[in-house]
């Protein structure tokens, strides 16, 4: 009897080969019920269902209007992120989609298309005034101060301010040219407080979060700008969208191997080096730099919830955990490579410390204050490295890098099953506790000395600037 054809579980693999026939909305719905029943997880399954998605979202938008394009991809990533707030990398991968359709605008209309609190309509700047105007602020809705800013003044305090204070009886400041120049002085002089000078009102750019004086929102606002660059250009906004997305898709694949290409700079022969987890990012880096070095690993198994991926990655190249349907391609394991491998239980971390050269752990995601979110044991193991003055090395891809500061660290902690922990048959004994068994951990900045990407080493405090580089602070907030 001839077989029927083979049906795949719910995974990665089956979501990507129905994206080929089904419309974008069911397959919204579909990752969405992927991601609440925890099929599809982990930072990179993840990124790459999302990167399709936003492929198949975009390809089917009718139109040239970039502000409802903006607006479809804003819903899409709404819906994504309620979904799995935990898979942080969701959101950063929909973040990055908005980016590359502003950045179009930009490469086509000249850097115009900027919006938020940052940046308007251009116009000329005047710098012979002889008072400074007022400055627009933007407080990210990430930010403690934006709270802050908001409360209202008191009514004794407003009419001081208004009336006798300090700040309005001091002097106009002078500019360069009105200060020294005289009045028949030839080109002027842009002068250090020019930097701080804005458009007039009438042009200026609304704060985010704040309403204009038709009583509009910054968001509407923006959408409004964009409609308008987007039909005062003769640009075909979703092809080049969609190429965007497929150098993002590209990148999602070759991270790894860029990671793995600068391991020869950080490990060196005759060192002993800790890691922990069945990340496929560090095993990849450590091959890379067997091929040149000899060295030591000893690996700390992440028991209970990850251990026997670990011990699958560590002696075959593959996770043991792992089903048909998932794209987990096998590579020779480090042994094989000549390189000796210790297993050891995380409870025998703080006592090797002192003989370890190196720590090099992985990361489910990066935060903006340079912190990360890693599988549970890696807070013990940075603190151990702490206090033995061992530098702690994290490999993590940029899409892993988000602009979200982590003000609720309860929040980004996931909890699994307690009966991993402490089995249910002794039932006297889970009576009388309270079992957690948390799958992730947050380590702080200040444990952490050197972040690996796939564009190079970095120290955590310089990663702001790697977030601005890849995020707008319009899209910040989804």
């Amino acid at each position: 009897m001839a077989q029927g054809p083979v049906q795949l579980a719910p995974g990665l693999i089956s979501f990507l080969k129905s994206l080929k026939t089904t419309p974008a909305d069911p397959s919204v719905e579909h990752l969405i019920s992927l991601l609440k029943r925890r099929q599809i997880r982990n930072s990179r399954p993840c990124a790459i269902a999302t990167t399709a998605l936003m492929l198949r979202v975009v390809g089917e938008f009718k139109g040239r209007d970039a502000a409802k394009l903006v607006e479809r991809i804003r819903q899409v990533g709404r819906r994504l992120t309620a979904a799995q707030p935990r898979e942080v990398v969701v959101g950063n991968i929909v973040r990055r989609v908005l980016g590359l359709v502003r950045e179009v605008l930009d490469d086509n209309t000249g850097g115009d298309s900027h919006t938020g609190s940052d940046a308007g309509h251009h116009t000329p700047v005047h710098h012979d005034s002889m008072t400074r105007p007022t400055l627009s602020s933007s407080i990210s809705t990430f930010s403690p101060l934006r709270h802050a800013a908001a409360e209202p003044m008191d009514a004794s305090m407003a009419s001081d301010m208004s009336d006798s204070s300090e700040l309005n009886r001091r002097p106009p400041l002078l500019t360069s040219h009105t200060s020294y120049a005289p009045a028949t002085s030839a080109p002027l002089v842009n002068s250090l407080f020019g930097l701080f000078s804005q458009p007039d009102d009438s042009n200026a750019s609304t704060p985010t979060g704040a309403a204009s004086p038709d009583g509009k929102s910054a968001h509407s606002l923006n959408l409004e700008r964009l409609a308008d660059l987007s039909r005062s250009t003769n640009i075909d906004l979703k092809s080049e969208v969609m190429d965007g997305i497929r150098e993002l898709q590209d990148e999602l694949e070759q991270s790894d191997e860029q990671i793995a290409g600068v391991a020869l700079e950080h490990i060196h022969s005759n060192e002993i080096i800790l890691t922990h987890t069945a990340s496929t990012t560090v095993q990849k880096f450590l091959l890379s730099a067997a091929k040149k070095r000899k060295f030591t690993v000893v690996h700390a198994e992440t028991y209970p919830h990850d251990n026997t991926a670990t011990h699958g990655i560590l002696l075959t190249g593959r996770k043991r955990e792992t089903r048909l349907d998932e794209d987990d391609d096998p590579w020779k394991p480090l042994t094989a490579a000549g390189i000796p491998v210790y297993v050891i239980p995380d409870s025998h971390v703080f006592a090797i410390m002192s003989r370890v050269n190196k720590v090099i752990l992985a990361t489910h995601t990066v935060l903006a204050n340079g912190g990360l979110v890693a599988a549970a044991g890696a807070h013990m193991i940075a603190k151990a490295a702490k206090e033995h003055q061992t530098p702690v090395v994290v490999l993590s891809g940029v899409y892993k890098l988000s602009p979200v500061y982590p003000f609720d660290i309860d929040e980004l902690i996931e909890y699994g099953d307690a009966g991993r922990v402490v089995p249910y048959e002794d039932g006297e004994f889970v009576d009388k506790v309270d079992v957690e068994h948390p799958l992730y951990d947050y380590v702080p900045a200040d444990l952490v000395d050197l972040y690996i990407t796939n564009l190079g080493g970095h120290a955590p405090s310089y990663l702001y600037r790697i977030v601005a580089d890849h995020y707008r602070t319009e899209d910040i907030t989804l």
